[in-house]
């Protein structure tokens, strides 16, 4: 007795590659979305070191630091990440970071910045955001 052999046919696979190229068209745009958000996320955390020190500088003298040196931290450009190039209080008070290393294209060179408010005396903080970075990328706190 002979025996057929069983197997998949052309069209069964060529329904298998359609589903998965369907699948994969869908997939892809909201992870690249996922990745760049996880991005700029990482700069807001790298912000909070530098707030604690501006606002022990605050409180100790009254001003808010303009510089990285004035509110004893690093260098603008040793304080980085996977994806962020410098964290730098400027001369506003404002901590501001950039996007520069390994960063996905849309937001490289980008910049978002974290700005004091004195109320008395304690400091509050808002986020703010350059028009590079869209409002989809960025935390919620930091949508206009």
């Amino acid at each position: 007795m002979i025996r057929k052999e069983q197997g998949f046919t052309l069209i069964e696979l060529m329904i298998v590659v359609a589903i998965i190229g369907i699948l994969a068209s869908v997939a892809i745009p909201l992870y690249n979305n996922y990745l760049i958000r996880a991005q700029v996320a990482e700069g807001i955390h790298l912000t909070a070191s530098a707030k604690v020190a501006a606002e022990e500088y605050f409180q100790g003298t009254g001003s808010l630091a303009s510089t990285n040196a004035a509110a004893g931290l690093s260098a603008p450009s040793t304080i980085t990440g996977m994806y962020v190039s410098q964290v730098q209080i400027i001369n506003t008070g404002a901590i501001q970071v950039t996007y520069g290393n390994r960063v996905h294209p849309d937001i490289n060179g980008a910049t978002i910045s974290v700005t004091p408010a004195t109320n008395g005396g304690s400091v509050s903080w808002t986020c703010s955001r350059g028009a590079a970075i869209p409002d989809k990328y960025v935390p919620a706190s930091c949508r206009s």
